[in-house]
């Protein structure tokens, strides 16, 4: 079987950062596939599944309430690896079109306070399995880590 694409990126040398995985045609639609990478591979602790599943509930309510984005918002949600999440657009985009966006979003998980949307047994199936705290904690550090001061090296995948 040949490797999937996202196998041949070089974990050794990712950074924290935002990064067009892929793009794909479905009908006419370009679907962008982006890697918000978050921590760095195999050098940094993994986030835990509670921040992560914070995160993944305001992120994907922040982006499905967006003006300009909540209609593009195809997918948002953790990578199995736990150092960070795909996001799925609707349109040709790079990562530079969307640091706006992410910082936004962001900003909207480091300053969230009150009950995180879907926390509820009727909504999740797993509302217990939930860090506010270290989600807010997690996104101030991506913000002023990676995107207060981004450049090509955060929005371009290594060779």
């Amino acid at each position: 079987m040949e490797k999937i694409a996202s196998f041949t990126i070089d974990h050794i040398k990712l950074q924290p950062g935002i990064y067009v995985s892929r793009k794909d045609t479905v009908g006419a639609e370009v679907i962008t596939t982006f890697d918000l990478r978050m921590t760095s591979p195999n050098e940094e602790p993994v986030m835990n599944t509670a921040e992560v599943h914070t995160i993944e509930h305001l992120g994907a309510t922040f982006l499905r309430n967006h003006p300009q984005y909540k209609d593009r918002t195809i997918y948002f949600g953790p990578m199995g690896c736990r150092t960070g999440f795909y996001l799925l657009l609707a349109g040709d985009l790079s990562s530079r079109d969307i640091v706006p966006l992410i910082r936004e979003m962001y900003e909207f998980i480091r300053d969230f306070e009150g009950q995180v949307p879907g926390a509820d047994p009727k909504d999740c199936g797993n509302y217990l399995d939930m860090n506010l705290g270290m989600a807010k904690y997690l996104a101030k550090k991506y913000l002023e880590e990676v995107l207060d001061r981004i450049d090509d090296s955060r929005l371009i995948y290594p060779q």
